[in-house]
């Protein structure tokens, strides 16, 4: 079994979706590894760590990509309609594609995949069940994004986080607001914490109040009997009520705040606006805030994918697309990790053949296309 790891060709992408342990691991399932020429350059990970490894490296992605059975990718292929290479017409029919693919906003590519006759299976999709958590690549570069948000603010904000007492006076210690709660923004919490601000957090799931407590943060929120979580755990969209009530809080607490994070997504759809022109207009001057959901529509009204801009009353506003892109070598080995733990079940030991169950809930799950047709129930007719 071959399986490719090409050089990833997206704008503001520096990961690779192999490291060199993750090579070895995989050479040590019995399958073949080519991995293209510089693929991990800009993770840190070079040829000769993979060929030590026991890869082979191909010279371009036509070469690495021709003859293999399994294809690790972190994003989706690149198409000539976006004026790249065709990385799909590379890929043989049969062929296995495992990477973040994003399905539902590009529901036109999973057609794609399926008249090329290649197998489909989205990373991010699969289930958040108790045996997939060392595969859950959201989680993993989540973290990562929570933590480089902190540093991103701080970077922007003018002046030192903790208190510090000194001959020449006292530096009040910065005050730091996340709003939502998930992976990202639990690190973001820690992160803040050890660097001595006063954390405030915010969410729509009341279970995570206690989370947040035990990082040593205070916890802010509107009191609802609504549930403000789906059956995956993920955070949902709230009533119009919940809404404004959580709107009126909001204003009220960002007045005080020298940086403001925000994580909100919901799956499949545009991130939900959580600070509007009002608030920004009664934030500090010299104030920050990292928008993490820029490129899903933005947490925050004036912020913009892939720059940082400031408001007419001075509040910076951070909008650094793929953030676990930042921390390139870091976050490349988690999501190494990731797919070799999806792999690892999926190859006969006694073959090293791929023997991939269909019916097993987490490929039923992330798997988009099979055998030249959609399968997955989120895309198909009667799917939303």
């Amino acid at each position: 079994m071959k399986i490719a790891i090409p050089k990833e060709r997206r704008e503001n992408e520096k990961r690779v979706a192999a490291s060199p342990d993750t090579v070895k691991k995989i050479v040590g399932l019995g399958a073949e590894v080519i991995v293209e020429t510089g693929a991990g350059d800009a993770s840190s990970f070079h040829d000769g760590d993979f060929t030590e490894a026991g890869a082979t490296i191909a010279a371009d992605a036509a070469t690495a990509l021709k003859d293999a059975d399994i294809v690790l990718k972190v994003q989706r292929p690149l198409t000539t309609a976006e004026g790249g290479l065709d990385e799909l017409s590379l890929m043989k029919s049969g062929a296995t594609l495992i990477a973040q693919l994003a399905p539902l906003q590009n529901r036109e590519q999973v057609a794609e995949y399926a008249k090329a006759g290649v197998n489909a299976v989205a990373m991010e999709l699969v289930p958040r069940i108790s045996r997939a958590q060392s595969m859950d690549v959201l989680s993993s570069q989540s973290n990562l994004a929570g933590y480089k948000a902190v540093l991103d603010a701080t970077h922007e904000y003018g002046k030192a986080l903790p208190m510090m007492m000194t001959a020449a006076g006292t530096i009040a210690p910065a005050r730091i607001f996340i709003m939502g709660v998930g992976v990202a923004g639990l690190q973001a919490i820690a992160t803040a914490r050890r660097l001595g601000a006063i954390v405030t957090a915010t969410d729509v799931r009341a279970a995570t109040k206690e989370q947040v407590e035990s990082l040593g943060a205070k916890f802010v929120m509107v009191e609802t009997d609504e549930a403000g979580e789906d059956e995956g755990g993920y955070a949902k969209e709230m009533s119009d009520d919940y809404k404004k009530r959580q709107a009126e809080l909001v204003f009220e607490h960002i007045k005080k705040q020298d940086i403001v994070i925000t994580t909100a997504l919901i799956p499949g759809r545009e991130a939900p606006i959580l600070i509007t022109d009002e608030m920004l207009a009664v934030m500090k001057p010299g104030s920050v805030i990292v928008d993490l959901a820029v490129e899903m529509g933005g947490n925050v009204t004036q912020s913009r994918p892939g720059e940082v801009v400031t408001t007419d009353n001075g509040v910076i506003l951070v909008g650094h697309r793929n953030v676990p892109s930042r921390l390139a070598s870091d976050a490349s080995a988690l999501y190494a990790k990731n797919l070799l733990n999806f792999l690892t079940p999926m190859v006969d030991k006694e073959t090293g053949a791929l023997a991939m169950n269909w019916e097993d809930e987490i490929i039923l799950g992330s798997a988009l296309t099979r055998d030249g047709k959609i399968i997955h129930p989120l895309l198909t007719e009667g799917g939303n």
